[in-house]
């Protein structure tokens, strides 16, 4: 059995708010509230996963911005109020973000942009290690290369040790590279101590979820797909549209349909390795894009909720509006208590 991730084992991303933004003034006000957080308590959730930008709290030189701080402070509180607990993502950190390779390009070669990386998290330790009880912290989202793997292990380690002498207490997840691929999880060093989380993401296979997504290099706008659907068909496909590199885990599965049993043996592979160092595993971000027929989509999320359950792995869907992946917009009206039946 795995060891469960209690008080996180199902949860909702706030996509678009304190990352991934403009993060100017009226959007940072208005675009999640303590409304909101009372909504999403009756999802039934027991958490939310709040990414966060470096340039929320700090500006390019590294000076604070103490404002920032505020609705990080709001969410927690909000959270706090309904019983939800919350995953601290740092989506983006200075040098780094999973989108932006040239922006990115020598964050793993640079040691004073690693040590800001670990100042900036020495802070946010200070400020809410006091709620360890509530708030995990998560480490870094989607390391890209997969080359980078043993340099992150030991940029990974090094924050751990420090975020330890401010909260000894509090939960740290860390993912892999190939964007917290679950291929990825073998190569993340056995864990530190017993508070660490092994993250992975989950969209695949990726032609399916990311149907006519603007931002992948050869994607037709108008390209569509059905599911159920064979594994080797997203195979074919996805080396036909896009990059062979993006099915490369699920190589493996071809001959499989897309649905329970490939997702249940997709992530046994994750299974033994939180098993042999007995650590909990959390999917940190999956969905479906809103191009997809809402019938469709409904089908990708019984199938991974399933097999979700049957391990016990913690997770939490991407995301809880708008940003192409929101639950609650318009485009799932239709089938949306099915879908929360199945987060």
């Amino acid at each position: 059995m795995l060891r469960k991730f209690e008080g996180f084992m199902k949860g909702i991303n706030l996509g678009g708010w304190l990352s991934q933004s403009s993060l100017e003034q009226s959007r940072l006000d208005n675009f999640i509230t303590k409304q909101d957080i009372g909504t999403i308590k009756t999802f039934g959730v027991d958490h939310v996963r709040l990414p966060i930008d470096f340039e929320l709290v700090e500006d390019e030189q590294g000076n604070e911005r103490e404002g920032g701080y505020r609705y990080i402070d709001n969410c927690i509180a909000w959270c706090l109020e309904n019983n939800l607990n919350l995953v601290l993502d740092l989506h983006k950190t200075a040098g780094y973000v999973f989108d932006d390779s040239a922006y990115s390009s020598d964050f793993f070669d640079n040691e004073a942009l690693q040590e800001r990386f670990i100042a900036l998290w020495l802070r946010l330790a200070g400020r809410y290690g006091k709620y360890h009880q509530n708030v995990a912290f998560e480490l870094l989202n989607e390391v890209v290369n997969p080359e980078a793997a043993d340099t992150w292990n030991k940029i990974a380690a090094h924050a751990i040790a420090k975020i330890r002498e401010i909260a000894p207490d509090t939960w740290i997840l860390v993912g892999g590279t190939r964007n917290n691929s679950i291929v990825s999880l073998k190569e993340l060093a056995p864990p530190a101590d017993k508070k660490i989380v092994f993250n992975f993401h989950c969209y695949e296979p990726l032609i399916f979820t990311h149907q006519g997504a603007y931002w992948i290099d050869g994607m037709p706008l108008d390209y569509r797909m059905e599911y159920p659907l064979t594994v080797g068909a997203c195979i074919d496909e996805t080396k036909r549209l896009i990059d062979e590199s993006f099915a490369y885990p699920i190589q493996e599965y071809a001959d499989m349909m897309c649905g329970v049993q490939f997702f249940r043996s997709f992530f046994a592979q994750a299974v033994e390795v939180a098993q042999k160092y007995d650590v909990p595993l959390y999917c940190g971000e999956y969905g479906v894009i809103d191009r997809t027929k809402p019938e469709a989509t409904l089908g990708w999320f019984q199938d991974i909720h399933a097999a979700f359950e049957e391990y016990g792995i913690a997770h939490a869907v991407w995301t809880y509006k708008e940003m192409d992946f929101g639950i609650t917009d318009e485009h799932y009206k239709g089938v949306f208590d099915e879908l929360l039946k199945n987060l």
